[in-house]
């Protein structure tokens, strides 16, 4: 029997998490390490970042390992996924989970902001997709988990960056299913309400917006939206509860294709289906100008 480098056995299942350095996919690696998977814990700078997973990891004895992943970099994907088929001959798992939220108002906002956060939330799905569709229709399995957000399905002011990267990995992800379901590899979206998130390393203001420029036309409401994110999401769901319902689609034989998490996200759908345009406008807009504490205030994101 062949062994791995911390002396656990080769060949079992192995998963793949790519923003592994706090939040959901902190908690997803741990949590699938725990119930047997060799996971590779993947983050874009895992010496500045590995503190802690690793701190945890070694404690527990985890089969655990933490690898550079940067899912803007092709020579990097390919350096990581070169290195685990060759440690482990097989790719069970990968959840796409890096990603950030930009915000500011369309208009205030550049191109080159715009490509840089698809760049992260959508362009780095595929390229890391991509890299391990041929080892997983090898083996004639997988399962390729996709971090969404209730943002996925409906969109939000101040947001549309965010708000647009989630809505192409839906239709990405809801074709990408399509095609490999004929190999046994299973698609899933997760799609997350309100998270508590670190804000220092998963939130980015638009350059123009950082600026706090009273006179530019949209100052009032960004003021305003960036005044309640801290309390919103300080009462968001914790990390772990997304990571468990990963756990639960991973070890399910036949998962569907679509996972809403939270209370606030199924409540949110709720409203939004039985509710016209125009009037669940108005609910967005009086939350985000009045700081109402409502259901509809935690109009808002999956942030890894």
């Amino acid at each position: 029997m062949d062994y791995n480098i911390d002396g656990t056995k080769k060949n079992k299942r192995v998963a793949i998490v790519t923003g592994s350095s706090s939040g959901i996919g902190f908690d997803t690696s741990l949590l699938l390490a725990r119930n047997g998977l060799y996971t590779y814990a993947t983050m874009r700078n895992p010496h500045e970042s590995k503190g802690r997973i690793v701190n945890v990891s070694g404690r527990e004895k985890l089969p655990l390992q933490v690898i550079r992943l940067d899912v803007t970099d092709v020579k990097s994907i390919e350096e990581a996924i070169e290195k685990i088929a060759s440690e482990q001959e097989r790719i069970d798992v990968l959840v796409n989970n890096a990603g950030y939220l930009l915000l500011g108002p369309l208009e205030e906002l550049s191109i080159n902001e715009f490509k840089e956060q698809f760049e992260t939330n959508f362009f780095g799905v595929i390229r890391v997709t991509q890299a391990i569709l041929p080892i997983m229709r090898r083996q004639g399995e997988g399962k390729i988990v996709n971090i969404s957000s209730i943002a996925g399905r409906i969109g939000f002011p101040l947001s549309s960056p965010y708000v647009s990267s989630k809505f192409a990995l839906e239709g990405l992800s809801e074709s990408l299913a399509f095609e490999e379901e004929q190999f046994g590899i299973n698609v899933i979206l997760i799609e997350p309400g309100v998270v508590k998130i670190d804000l220092g390393t998963s939130f980015k203001i638009g350059t123009r917006v950082a600026g706090n420029n009273t006179d530019l036309p949209y100052s009032e409401m960004t003021r305003k939206r960036i005044a309640g994110f801290k309390p919103r999401f300080e009462s968001g769901s914790p990390p772990i509860e997304v990571a468990k319902v990963v756990l639960k689609v991973v070890t399910a034989e036949n998962p569907d294709l679509r996972y809403l998490v939270g209370n606030d996200a199924f409540k949110l759908v709720e409203i939004r289906n039985n509710t016209s345009d125009k009037d669940f406008r108005k609910l967005v807009m009086e939350s985000v100008m009045h700081y109402q504490v409502t259901i509809v205030f935690i109009c808002l994101f999956h942030l890894s």
